[in-house]
């Protein structure tokens, strides 16, 4: 209420002699003028001529004056600049040339010169990395030079291209002379090519990693889960080496892959194709018809020769009898049909024994060869896909344990549930609802499978929702610790080391095992630098996903659609909710879910919105919405609720 005071502005003035500071950081307005935000939450006043020394997000220190009776900062000296390297936009203006940062709030033209040859062949529109050289309240001027081409400005993928450069990955197959390849053998190799295993992947799948034999003895189940041996390719410290570490994981987007490893090992001499023979580590299961893994499982070096690669879709089609399509032989049609019962046996013994999380629909863009969305569909795992799922987890369980206890340590996938506050607020949270379940017990692996085992209930579905909230993430180690979201005492992954940088640890482990060799010490530093490449590649893949979905929703019109959505959060602003049929998320604004602000009671903590104390919605309701506008700039569908 004193902001503003005259006579409080008059005692300040008073004072004037003694110069004020403050630091923070700068917001700016789109209308010319900006505010500094500094920690203690004060807001001060920057005018439209002294804005322009600064950038949106800078870090500064500035002056306390007054302008016409009113209080103002004036920009002094440049703590952090916002803008260090980044991503904009070419712009030629008479002969001279600019870069247009890519972001929303930034609309500077910054003055620019380029470290890279060949100049004349950019133009306006064209996207580059720059660095940022020169800052205003340093120079008097802004200054950047290009250092990095990124696309042209009628690249269909430009998106991709720009979207990969924010977050460092890689846009292209690693370049290496095929000379420098080699394969370095065992001797200690079985010929297994006159098995009929099988690959089982998606049609246009060419890095095809696992094969599967399967046959009964007396009772029981004979599993060969077979992967390929990467590692005879990969050596140890090879410049191969440096690049699959350095980019740990194949990039998997919309439209296309960026291997970790080149497409001559990915897609050629590592893939397990069908009639070649292949060299793999495989791993050799005895399961019980009830689906518990035997404890007499080992692993081994091979030769095999796939006999037939299978698709997902004709698998399970011919095992749920829906085609015509049939297996080429009876040896085939056999071992699928033993795949199917091991495969239901497998997911009764987890139901019971560990955890199976409900299923969620997975969302496939389908693009032109230009880049845009045809069509968004939603798949239902089914069956041929439950196969290889628990044949993979059957394989890296049993790796784990033998790890575990053969070489005393892998690079383990561990998952810790809950911390001690978090556990004890699940508990009183799950009293509230005639759950009895103690904070000591939900810190035990037992305990959370039985927490969860009880949340699966439809009942219990906004309840899940609000606990999944407090679930700490995964993480790598390199001891075995338990994996509370599978259920398991100890989890280890070396199924896909065409794809994974961690498998191919885990086979250089199981090898050196194998072959009674001492094992390669692992650094630790790979463990975070696995870690932040995930965490890389996640985001990436949602940015794209999120701007084709702005793309679909801007070419095709949905705003006479009544769509079904979930509710997936509450926020101050409204409400998040998921499109169920395509995966979009949308944001529905206060002023569309009840037009009295005042009388809407939006608690985040728990989840709920309220009208006047009685629930209105929470999280996991399923609403019906349309879509009311489509913001390209802040890439946010706007959507408004019809009925619930």
């Amino acid at each position: 209420m004193f902001y503003n005071n005259s006579i409080l502005i008059q005692l300040k003035k008073k004072f004037k002699k003694k110069i004020l500071r403050v630091e923070g950081i700068v917001k700016k307005s789109e209308k010319g003028f900006g505010f500094l935000e500094t920690d203690s939450k004060n807001s001060y006043f920057i005018p439209p001529k002294k804005i322009k020394k600064v950038m949106h997000g800078d870090k500064i220190v500035a002056r306390i004056g007054f302008s016409k009776n009113r209080e103002i900062v004036v920009p002094e000296k440049l703590i952090d600049s916002f803008l260090k390297i980044f991503i904009g936009r070419l712009q030629k203006i008479n002969k001279q040339l600019f870069i247009i940062p890519n972001y929303t709030f930034l609309k500077e033209y910054i003055p620019c010169t380029f470290l890279i040859d060949k100049i004349s062949e950019f133009k306006s529109g064209d996207w580059f990395i720059a660095k940022l050289t020169k800052h205003k309240l340093n120079n008097d001027f802004f200054h950047a030079e290009l250092i990095e081409f990124i696309a042209k400005k009628e690249d269909p993928f430009t998106p991709w291209w720009i979207t990969l450069s924010k977050y460092n990955l890689k846009k292209t197959e690693p370049k290496i002379n095929i000379e420098n390849i080699s394969f370095l053998d065992s001797k200690k190799r079985l010929d297994l090519t006159d098995l009929s295993f099988i690959t089982i992947d998606n049609n246009n799948t060419k890095d095809i990693d696992d094969a599967l034999f399967i046959q009964k003895i007396n009772d029981n189940f004979e599993l060969i889960v077979a992967i390929s041996d990467t590692t005879s390719f990969v050596h140890i410290k090879s410049k191969l080496d440096i690049i699959a570490s350095k980019r740990a994981f194949t990039n998997y987007l919309p439209g296309f892959n960026i291997p970790m490893l080149p497409r001559i090992l990915s897609e050629d001499l590592c893939s397990l194709k069908p009639n070649k023979k292949r060299p793999v580590l495989a791993c050799k299961m005895i399961i019980s018809q009830k689906g518990k893994i035997q404890k007499n499982s080992n692993f081994f070096l091979a030769w095999i020769r796939s006999k037939e690669k299978l698709s997902y879709k004709n698998v399970s089609n011919w095992l749920e009898k829906k085609s015509n399509w049939t297996p080429s032989t009876e040896n085939i049609k056999k071992q699928l049909k033993f795949l199917k019962k091991l495969c239901i046996s497998r997911i009764k013994w987890r139901e019971k024994y560990a955890l199976i999380f409900p299923e969620r629909l997975e969302y496939k863009f389908h693009l032109s060869a230009n880049g845009e969305v045809l069509k968004i569909s939603n798949d239902k795992r089914r069956i041929a896909h439950k196969i290889v799922e628990e044949c993979m987890i059957s394989a890296n369980l049993t790796a784990a344990d033998i790890l575990s206890k053969k070489v005393g340590f892998g690079l383990y996938n561990n998952h810790s549930g809950f911390d001690i506050y978090s556990a004890q607020q699940i508990s009183l949270l799950l009293k509230k609802n005639n759950i009895f379940i103690t904070s000591k017990e939900i810190l035990t692996l037992k305990g959370f499978c039985t927490l969860y085992k009880i949340l699966r209930k439809k009942k219990y579905k906004y309840l899940n929702n609000r606990i999944r909230k407090f679930q700490s993430f995964s993480e790598f180690s390199l001891i075995p610790n338990p994996h509370y979201a599978l259920g398991f005492k100890r989890y280890a992954t070396w199924t896909s080391p065409i794809r994974k940088y961690g498998d191919i640890i885990n086979h250089r482990f199981l090898k050196s095992m194998i072959l009674d060799e001492k094992p390669v010490i692992i650094h630790k530093n790979i463990l975070k630098k696995i870690s932040d490449q995930k965490r890389k590649h996640r985001l990436s893949e949602r940015e794209i996903e999120d701007l084709l979905y702005i793309q679909y929703f801007t070419k095709n019109n949905f705003k006479n659609e009544v769509l079904k959505s979930e509710i997936v959060d509450i926020l101050r602003g409204g409400i998040r909710a998921k499109l169920l049929d395509i995966g979009a998320n949308i944001f529905i604004p206060n002023l569309f879910i009840h037009n009295i602000r005042s009388e809407l009671d939006l608690n985040l903590e728990d989840g709920l919105i309220s009208i006047k104390k009685k629930i209105l919605y929470k999280i996991s309701d399923i609403i019906y919405v349309k879509i009311v506008d489509v913001k390209v700039d802040t890439k946010s569908i706007i959507a408004k609720i019809i009925s619930n």
